[in-house]
């Protein structure tokens, strides 16, 4: 298998040959690696584990310019994408289209060829969870597994391309996000470690079947029936400009001015598209990323609190422990 990084010139960045080691892939003990990358062009943290036909991937990156990554020869396996953070473009051999993944998105997808390319803009803070299996480990937890599971199946077994959300991603949920950190937590060791990988791996393929079985396919998915596509992008681009600034946040008229659109239909678009008011949904992001920064970082409540843009410690505890039912504090202990 080889990887190449390229610029928007198409000068190689970086080149590797990576060959694909069947032995880590069925592994039945865990197989953990950790790997950091600081080059001119970027620097990341990418945490991988292997055991019975499975694979985690958990990335974080910084990118100084736009670059390109191209994987060949590959091995086919089901791919779950989940874009925490950051916005890149996927395109994989054998699909129609490329996809575009924004912040808090995800989807699953199967293809029987071997390359794929990823281009990712130049961007700070890129959160990425990725989760793959083999076909064959697939194929085992598909049968007698639900409607959704039995199609993608049928697709996986015949060896065609299939995607989970075909029209338009999926929106991650608190439940999806509680299970990234706890893996980011994992403190087990050994047998017990792949067992408690292997319940979150299959609660994750639940969860984004769910999605499509209970009929809440993302919401964007029913609004785009309704919102005109050039609306529906520039209410993607209130999204980001809103997750861009947490601390100081752009009023609705400032948000409407930049992104095009009249107050009145950046707030019903913005509920439509997103179930959430502007400001309600900012009230979320902030207490989805202080949750992440009390699990992941040992920073003081105070500094947590600032970076997240409330206005005051009690006022970030008064929130926090509505959104969680703990307070701070417990959450980290």
């Amino acid at each position: 298998m080889g990887v190449k990084i390229m610029n928007d010139a198409n000068v190689v960045l970086l080149s590797e040959e990576a060959p694909f080691d069947s032995e880590k892939w069925t592994s039945r003990e865990i197989v953990e690696e950790t790997q950091e990358l600081n080059r001119h062009f970027g620097s990341a943290k990418v945490r991988e584990f292997h055991f019975d036909g499975v694979h985690i991937i958990d990335c974080t990156a910084d990118l100084y310019e736009n670059i390109l990554i191209a994987s060949e020869e590959i091995l086919p396996r089901v791919m779950m994408l989940f874009v925490e953070q950051g916005n890149m473009v996927t395109s994989v051999e054998g699909m129609r289209k490329s996809l575009a993944f924004s912040s808090k998105e995800h989807n699953l997808l199967y293809t029987p060829y071997l390359c794929e390319t990823a281009a990712v803009s130049k961007q700070r803070d890129i959160q990425v969870f990725g989760l793959s299996y083999t076909p064959e480990r697939f194929l085992e937890l598909a049968d007698h597994s639900g409607r959704v599971l039995h199609t993608l199946a049928n697709n996986v077994a015949g060896n065609k391309s299939v995607l989970l959300a075909d029209k338009i991603n999926l929106q991650l949920t608190p439940r999806m996000l509680s299970i990234f950190a706890e893996v980011r937590q994992c403190q087990f060791k050994g047998g017990l470690k792949k067992l408690f990988l292997q319940s979150k791996a299959i609660e994750l393929l639940a969860l984004q079947c769910e999605q499509i079985e209970n009929g809440t396919r993302n919401k964007e998915n029913v609004a785009a029936q309704k919102v005109a596509t050039s609306d529906l992008e520039k209410l993607h681009h209130a999204r980001e400009l809103l997750l861009q600034h947490l601390q100081e946040p752009l009023s609705l008229a400032q948000l409407a001015r930049v992104t095009g659109l009249n107050e009145f239909k950046l707030k019903s678009g913005f509920k439509h598209v997103f179930d959430n008011t502007v400001f309600g949904y900012l009230s979320e992001q902030r207490l989805e990323l202080s949750r992440k920064l009390l699990l992941d970082t040992n920073k003081p409540l105070s500094e947590i609190a600032e970076q997240a843009g409330f206005s005051s410690p009690q006022h970030f505890s008064n929130a926090f422990r509505k959104k969680f039912g703990v307070s701070p504090g417990k959450m980290r202990m």
